[in-house]
């Protein structure tokens, strides 16, 4: 089991997984949960409707964001095997000897493995490529984190018709969507450092197009 400084380190690498995660989850939910809400005064049918969809879309966005990690890992392990020329040489060597030198190895050795390594080129493409790896969070972390965000913002809209008669729970699911929704958009600023503002706004507006395409749809069919 992990210990809570991995388990922190593993968040902070996967921290736009966990942003998207969450925006994705809240968003098609938040959207799916209104349309049922506003077609019947049922809240039992709102709560299986919403629960079925939020495990769905958790579940179908860890496996999209495995495999995604999984592509981008595979090609630029292929992108390892292909002729080496002078200057990616250099780069890698460059690369290592500031990486051990930050790493408080002594100067002298340093300059013996960058010896080392001018003499290997591959090696020395493939020591950089491992230690840019290991600060990179593994396909599976990314995959846990897609998950549980999708799955604990999807079910935000979802819970309050679980407790509460349904208008209340309206209300509720609608004021706790969208103080998630504004978080989010804070959190995007933050990890993209763009206007926060603005990142609030589009994801505000998001939201509330979604919602309004499964009120329409709801009426529709109802």
């Amino acid at each position: 089991m992990p210990t809570p400084p991995r388990l922190f380190a593993s968040l902070k690498a996967c921290i736009g997984d966990v942003v998207f995660g969450m925006e994705d989850g809240a968003v098609s939910i938040f959207g799916l949960v209104f349309g049922v809400a506003l077609s019947t005064d049922d809240p039992r049918a709102v709560l299986i409707a919403g629960a079925t969809g939020a495990a769905a879309a958790a579940v179908s966005m860890m496996a999209g964001s495995y495999l995604d990690a999984e592509s981008v890992r595979d090609a630029r392990r292929a992108r390892r095997a292909v002729a080496i020329d002078a200057a990616q040489s250099r780069a890698a060597v460059e690369a290592v000897a500031l990486a051990l030198s930050r790493g408080g190895m002594a100067g002298r050795d340093v300059n013996q493995v960058t010896d080392a390594l001018r003499r290997a080129p591959r090696a020395a493409l493939g020591l950089r490529a491992e230690l840019s790896d290991a600060n990179e969070a593994s396909p599976a972390a990314q995959a846990f984190w897609m998950f549980a965000s999708d799955l604990f913002a999807g079910f935000t809209p979802v819970l309050p018709f679980a407790f509460l008669p349904m208008e209340t729970a309206r209300i509720v699911s609608l004021s706790l969507t969208a103080l998630l929704l504004a978080a989010l958009g804070v959190g995007r600023g933050l990890v993209a450092k763009s206007s926060i503002p603005r990142a609030v706004f589009e994801t505000l507006a998001i939201a509330t197009s979604a919602a309004a395409a499964g009120v329409l749809v709801g009426k529709l069919l109802s």
